[in-house]
This record gives structure tokens, sequence and C-alpha cells, in this order.
């Protein structure tokens, strides 16, 4: 019936840590300083200032646990499953190793199926007559103290961060108490008759067959009471009035991650104690009721528990080490960098143009070339002819197209009607070898200037202060309506003003022409207007049509 209720709350606890395999929290900050204790600063500071790869351990929290189980003596004596319970403290020293110090209490019992006769050196049978047949039992309380080391198995993980539930294996070393008691007499004190129960198994039936008949029987017969001391080893030492045995143990356990404090474990302990008397008796027979046939080893006890640990510290403490994948810091790093020292990225840019490769969309421009933001050679004027190999930087675009050199062939002036005008141009014309002018164009309705035509404009500029005799006509066209006279007029302002502001031209070196025939709406022409005749203002025709943009 016990074993029944055992067997139940071992599967509710299973249950209860099914739950618990997914993958729980982060990591801790390898960069947070008050994680790490002082005598570890120093690798923590190097570490930060990139002077050494390897981050320092940081502080971990203690783990307390409790448990209870199932405990069996595993000797001369067919053993039967007691319970236990245990208390232990662990502490990391590595993500992988760390101690733990345990104390356990196992409360077991054992009752063999088959008759003994050869008990003349076990003082608990004393009140028999030698050769009577007897059944061994025994009740023993065991208390056990170890010091272990504590392997973890699956901490360090390569493909996730972390895992729910953490295999581990164990040894150590310690020492037990045991107290072992015999039921060898009744109420009365007299020795009990187990000669019925011989009489009707007989001797050939007790290792093969009607085992629980015969214990059964045995058990109708004894009272439960464990009066009788077990057999001792004068050379044990004692503790607490108790034989004391130094011993050896060992066992693998799983524990399940309930949350950041919590977790369950499951686990099985062996324990070699080094004594052949945690069931009363020393010497093994290996048939019933021989008197010669004995072996005599030592006993060991197993204890299988279900336990809950409990993880104890501040808030500068990270989670004990054996639930960190130590692996977690790099892979994190490698994704995503926050502290590592990158160098600097060096872009391709093969023809050497100032405009990486990637973005690159003429990637052979010749060395030298000037190039606008997608590598692609300037043409400033327009005119299909590269800035590198323009002659003529900036053509008309009345003087367009050109040669393969840039060159444009500006058309010839308007032919004079009359000697007299021309005559009257060669006296009163001064020498201006200003050359070609360029053309100012607008989008749309806009008065306007582009960049591209500031950057004509001052081109413009730097030919007109070379050339201080030459005055400068500025003309717009269009004057079908009302609308295109004012926008002909800003864009000719728009261009004077620019001149004027901008490139520090004297306001009455130009010649102010809006509302021309012959040319584009969209354009204002500069040109020689030397011996021409026109203000270098004008008000505007129609104020309130002005556009601002």
């Amino acid at each position: 019936m016990a074993s029944k209720k055992y067997t139940g709350l071992f599967g509710l606890l299973c249950l209860l840590a099914s739950g618990s395999f997914a993958q729980i929290g982060g990591s801790y900050d390898v960069q947070d300083s008050s994680v790490i204790p002082s005598k570890r600063l120093p690798q923590h500071s190097e570490f930060m200032a990139n002077n050494y790869p390897f981050p320092a351990q940081p502080r971990s929290k203690w783990e307390i646990g409790v448990k209870g189980g199932l405990g069996t003596v595993i000797g001369d004596v067919r053993s039967r499953l007691g319970f236990g319970a245990g208390l232990h403290v662990r502490k990391a020293l590595g993500y992988v190793f760390s101690l733990r110090g345990e104390l356990n209490y196992l409360n077991t019992k054992g009752l063999n199926f088959q008759p003994s006769g050869n008990y003349s050196k076990n003082s608990a049978w004393d009140a028999y007559a030698p050769g009577t047949p007897v059944f061994y039992n025994y009740k023993t309380n065991i208390y056990d103290a170890a010091l272990q080391g504590v392997f973890t198995l699956n901490n360090i993980r390569f493909h996730r961060a972390k895992t729910g539930f953490n295999i581990y294996a164990f040894a150590g070393i310690g020492g037990t108490i045991y107290d072992v008691k015999v039921d060898a007499l009744n109420a009365s004190g007299a020795p009990y008759n187990f000669g019925p129960v011989v009489a009707q198994y007989g001797p050939t039936q007790y290792q093969y067959k009607d085992r629980k008949d015969i214990r059964k029987a045995v058990k109708d017969i004894l009272d439960g009471k464990y009066e009788t001391e077990g057999e001792e080893d004068p050379s044990h030492a004692k503790l607490f009035g108790e034989p004391f045995r130094p011993n050896l143990n060992f066992g693998l356990g799983v524990a399940f991650k309930l949350n950041k404090t919590l977790s369950l474990a499951i686990e099985d302990k062996v324990t070699l104690p080094k004594t052949d008397l945690l069931d009363g008796n020393q010497w093994q027979e290996n048939g019933p009721l021989q008197a010669t046939a004995q072996t005599r080893d030592h006993d060991l006890y197993n204890f299988f528990s279900v336990g809950l640990n409990f993880a104890i510290g501040g808030s500068k403490s990270v989670e004990p080490l054996w639930w960190l994948n130590p692996l977690d810091y790099a892979y994190n790093e490698i994704n995503k960098p926050r502290h590592m020292k990158l160098p600097k990225p060096v872009l391709d840019d093969a023809d050497g143009d100032g405009v990486t490769d990637q973005f690159d969309t003429e990637p052979n421009t010749p060395a030298g070339a000037p190039v606008d933001s997608h590598g692609v050679s300037r043409d400033t004027d327009g005119d299909g002819v590269p800035d590198y190999k323009d002659k003529e930087l900036i053509t008309p675009t009345q003087c367009q197209p050109v040669d393969a050199d840039g060159v444009g062939k500006c058309p010839p002036p308007a032919c004079c009607d009359s000697l007299s005008n021309l005559m009257k141009n060669m006296v009163l014309k001064p020498n201006c070898n200003v050359g070609s002018l360029p053309s100012v164009t607008f989008k749309g309705k806009s008065v306007t200037l582009s960049n591209d035509s500031k950057a004509l404009l001052a081109s413009a500029a730097q030919q007109i202060r070379n050339n201080p005799d030459c005055k400068i006509a500025v003309v717009g066209y269009c004057s079908t309506n009302k609308s295109e006279q004012q926008l002909s007029w800003d864009r000719v302002n728009a261009v004077i003003t620019y001149l004027v502001e901008k490139e520090g031209i004297s306001s009455d070196r130009f010649i102010f022409k809006y509302g021309e025939t012959g040319g584009e709406c969209t354009t204002v022409d500069l040109r020689d207007g030397t011996g021409e005749e026109g203000p270098n203002t004008v008000p505007a025709p129609h104020p309130n049509l002005r556009r601002r943009g």
C-alpha cells in the first residue's frame, strides 16, 4: 500500500515538471559590473577595456534543496522499500562543476523468504538453539552526510541559448551512521517458532515459488517490535552511540526549472559505507538451511528521491551557473556586437572616384573625372559630353548640339540692316571678349533657381568678372498674356538678383529684358549686351500676379 502511495506521488511530481522543458529566461549582461565580485573586478576592467577577451565570472546564487523518496539496503537480507528524506546546499564553482553538501535520513526494512540456520556468530539470534530455522529480518535507520562534486552534463549548448532541464552526475565522500534492529523475540521475550512455516513449504520451494505466501506467513508470526540490537563489528568506530563508517557515494539526477528561483529534481544515489552490517547480518548463506556455504561482502544502500531546489541570493547575483550556457555571451556578441572592437569597414571603389562599388552606377569612370553621388561623370552644361572631355565646359543651349570635344557652334548674329548701323556698332561697342554665356532653364511655373542653374551662373559670373567692360543682357521670353509677362519678369529678376547678391556683380552692368519673342518661355538667356540700350531695373508689370516659388 505504501509503495502505491509513493508511486502516485512520484507520478504527480513528474506531471508537474513536464511543463518545464521550455527555455526559460535569458543570460545576464556581461558588462554589468554589479554582478562581478570584487576579487574579479580587475579582470572585468581589462575585459571592458578590450585588453582581455574573456568576461569575468559573475557572482552566482546558492541552492538549497529538500527531498524525499524511497530507500533500500542491498545486502544479505532481502530488502523492502523504505522511505527517506534529505537536505542539501550547493554552490557552483563554474558552469560545469559545483560542490554540494548534503544530509540524508533513510528508514528501511528487510525480510528473507528463506530460512537460515547458520547464525552462531550473530548475537541477535542468541536466544535460539543452534540450527533452529529462523527468518532473517531487520529495520535500519541510516544517517549520512556527504560532500560531493556535481558535474552538469547539458548546459553547454551550441544550437539554443538554454534549456529548461539540467542533467547532472555526482560523486563524493562522506560518513554513515546506522542503527540496526532485529525482530527476533515475541512480545513475551521468547524466540519465535518458525517450524510450521518451514514444514508447510518445504526446503525446495523457498527459492522458486510461494515467496509472497512465505513472507505473509512469517509476518503473521512476527510482532514487528524490532526489539533486538543487530550484529555489530567491535572494530568499527561509533558516533552518537551508533556504528559509524566512511562512505563513497555517486549517482545521477535531472532537474526541471520551474522559474528562476525554483526547480524540481529527481535523482538516484548509491552509497557504499564499507560495512556488511546494514541489514544486521554479516554472513550470507547460499542455500536454505546450509551451515557451511557462506560468503561475506559489503552492503550498500540506494536512495531514489524527488525534491525541490531553491536558488537564494541577492539581486546582484545571477542564477546558479549550471542553468547558464557559457556560450551565450559569445553567440550574442557575434550576432549583435555590443562590446567587441570592430575594424573600420573598407568598401571597394575600383575606379577610385570616391563612390563605393555597391552604389556606383558607372564603375569605370576615368581617374580624376568629377562625378555625382551615383558615380556618374558630371556634364555641367548637359551637352552630352562629360566634363572631363568637355573643352567648352558651359555651352549655351542655342549653341548645341556640340562636337566630340563639347564645343558648340553658335548661330551668327542678326545681319545689320544698313551700313550705318554696322558703323555705329563698330564705333560705339567697346572691346568685349566675354564669349558665350549660358542659358538658365526653369521648371514649370517656377521662378526659383535650381542647384544646376546656380552652378551655371557661378561659372558665368567668373566670365563676367574677367571682362569688366562688357554689359550683359538678361533676356526672358513670352508675353502672350499678363501672367506670362509677369512670369518672364520674375525669372529675369531672379537671375540678375542672384548674380548681384551672391556673385557680387554690379547691377549697372545688366540690361533687364523680359517678354521677348523668339525663345522658350522657360529659358532666360545671358548674352553680351555691350552696345545695347536698356535699363538695369524694370518695375514689375503685374505685381499682383507675381510668383514666389
